[in-house]
């Protein structure tokens, strides 16, 4: 009888043991199956990094749409053009001048960015953090556009037509065959500090000399960038007359110049210590006597293009006939 409670007491023990045995098994199991939670929750949550790049397209769009989408007042102040305009070029663009869509970035992004920075003269670094785009997506773009707007030159500038014989237009009728005006026009830049000696204009700014040429309804045929701030704008024209490519003049067709250039066969200057403005004449301004001593140029006649500027007496002499004329009917019309 005395062996009966160490036989209970053995029986006890072996339960606890296998108690806590159980119990070991089940906290491994119970481990096993909290990391394999954590891992398939792990996964779960890499799916939204997915999803919110997909998200981030539409976010980055969100900007372009403020900037062309939203009215006709915001696109005209951000890209210098309305929506129908804007349109129109990204029509152009895509079908003549191939500029196609990458994989993350539309036609119309990567002309807004072009157009954003060429009308607000914007670095990268600012683009970059507008459109929340990397500095080297953004330079891309930008000459992505550049290289296809290019290639539109033959479409985007038109040729020059002399004014006819016949024209009626009270501008252009005493003008016949003019090609239209020309003019040059400063450009701001940012240059090394080494180079802005030669770029800084007579007015003190940084900037690029320009040469533009239009015709009478305000096509552009011709443009020569690139020149320094400081050249003068007869020494553009030469150069733009010179080049093989360059601005042609045919002889007998001139273009409509201001004073600052020289009064020359191919270019029209006016009167020197004259006042042409429609201001000035509407206070009763009486027109001087038209003096001597006028530039002109000399004619090759082997060239079927002008490709000098040289002194003339015939030249002189058709400008002085022609203001003559124009002054005879002015002051008939007074009478």
């Amino acid at each position: 009888m005395a062996r009966l409670p160490l036989i209970v007491q053995n029986e006890r023990r072996k339960r606890i043991g296998l108690a806590i045995t159980i119990w070991l098994q089940m906290c491994t199991v119970a481990n096993w199956f909290l990391v394999a939670l954590g891992a398939i929750h792990s996964l779960h949550t890499y799916r939204p990094r997915i999803r919110s790049y997909i998200l981030d397209f539409y976010a980055k769009r969100d900007y372009v749409k403020r900037l062309v989408y939203a009215s006709d007042e915001t696109c005209i102040e951000q890209v210098r053009m309305n929506r129908t305009t804007f349109f129109k070029l990204c029509e152009m663009l895509q079908t003549l001048g191939e500029l196609k869509s990458s994989r993350n970035m539309l036609v119309d992004e990567q002309m807004a960015m072009f157009l954003h920075i060429i009308s607000h003269h914007l670095k990268n670094r600012v683009i970059k953090h507008h459109f929340n785009r990397s500095g080297d997506t953004v330079s891309r773009s930008f000459h992505n556009v550049l290289n296809a707007v290019i290639r539109l030159q033959d479409v985007l500038f038109k040729k020059a037509e002399p004014i006819t014989a016949n024209s009626t237009d009270p501008r252009w009728k005493w003008f016949k065959n003019c090609l239209g005006a020309l003019d040059g026009t400063y450009i701001k830049i940012r240059v090394p500090t080494v180079d802005k000696p030669r770029y800084r204009t007579r007015k003190g700014d940084i900037a690029t000399n320009m040469l533009g040429v239009c015709t009478p309804d305000m096509q552009f045929v011709y443009v020569l960038p690139g020149w320094e701030g400081s050249a003068a704008d007869g020494r553009v024209l030469r150069d733009a007359i010179s080049r093989r490519h360059g601005l042609k003049v045919p002889h007998g067709c001139y273009y409509l110049v201001d004073a600052g250039y020289t009064n020359c066969e191919g270019f029209l200057a006016p009167f020197r210590g004259q006042r042409y403005h429609l201001n000035e004449w509407r206070q009763g301004y009486q027109p001087k006597e038209l003096g001597e001593g006028l530039p002109s140029n000399v004619i090759d006649d082997d060239e079927p293009n002008i490709i000098n500027i040289h002194p003339s007496d015939a030249w002189a002499t058709w400008r002085m006939e022609l203001a003559n004329q124009m002054f005879d009917e002015w002051q008939a019309s007074r009478n």
